[in-house]
């Protein structure tokens, strides 16, 4: 590919491949300077509505929060397909990188080690907590967490901080490129009314289509959550060109105000609820 496109001026080459560990690893340096990267998530409201309007993908909300976004997933014709497909998806395909990689042969761990993730959706994690209820050493659920990362299954977000004593500085918080994914790792497909977790959900999926959407507009912005111990909480805080807002996340409007810890420190921001109701504005 580096010959093609130093000799033929013309030429675009695009290359795709599931293996991303390789494509990270060998195409990475010999391109340099030569080539663009792009992420394929699954597929964004941003995408969606270009193809329904809003009245339809506010119809098919409960979908998304249960069933993610994967294109394979979307042009199923039934629950039971979309669960067939999301299972197919963790077991043979997103995971088959870390099994392979430095030679890791405990799926087992990985995938207690997802659920577990899933369900601190939304909350500080603890690697050393984590580490302790599986039986291993933190450094390798760092290393774990991290193949997890590279392999677009999870992300993290760091807190934000002027390394204040009372403000959490040293832990994230994890979330799933997909609600769908995040839902078959712990086996619940359960409609909204049957389960209990419907926060976290919510909170999963307008944090992604977020992300989702500025990689689609090509904005290039800081995000973090901010905590202290007294137990005061931002969900989300993004920074761009030196400005903050923050954003808070609820399935239903509720009437929710900037903690005043948070004011009184770094003045008083832009605030925002995202509930069901208005988060296309967040998203689209």
């Amino acid at each position: 590919m580096k010959i093609f496109v130093d000799e033929i001026p013309d030429l675009k080459v695009i290359a795709t491949g599931s293996s991303t560990f390789d494509l990270l690893q060998q195409v990475g340096e010999p391109l340099t300077g030569r080539k663009r990267t792009i992420k394929l998530f699954p597929l964004a409201q941003k995408e969606l509505i270009a193809e329904r309007n809003l009245y339809e993908l506010k119809e098919k909300l409960e979908d998304y929060l249960i069933f993610g976004s994967y294109p394979e997933v979307m042009v199923s014709s039934s629950k039971k397909e979309k669960i067939r497909v999301l299972t197919e998806l963790v077991e043979s395909y997103l995971l088959k990188d870390i099994f392979s990689f430095e030679r890791i042969k405990n799926s087992e761990i990985i995938l207690k080690l997802l659920k577990l993730l899933a369900f601190q959706v939304g909350n500080v994690v603890s690697l050393n907590e984590i580490a302790r209820q599986l039986g291993i050493n933190v450094k390798t659920v760092e290393r774990y967490i991290d193949l997890l990362e590279k392999s677009f299954v999870i992300y993290h977000l760091g807190s934000f901080s002027s390394n204040l004593r009372k403000e959490i500085t040293k832990k994230n918080k994890y979330y799933f490129y997909d609600n769908g994914i995040r839902n078959a790792v712990i086996l619940q497909m359960n409609g909204l009314g049957d389960r209990n977790d419907v926060g976290a959900l919510w909170e999963n999926f307008t944090m992604s289509e977020r992300i989702k959407k500025f990689s689609c507009e090509e904005v290039y912005y800081s995000r973090y959550f901010w905590r202290n111990y007294h137990g005061s909480e931002i969900d989300l805080l993004e920074e761009y060109n030196g400005q903050l807002n923050a954003y808070e996340f609820k399935w239903k409007k509720t009437k929710t105000h900037i903690p005043n810890d948070f004011v009184k420190k770094y003045g008083n921001v832009e605030f925002t609820v995202i509930h069901s109701g208005n988060y296309p504005d967040f998203v689209l």
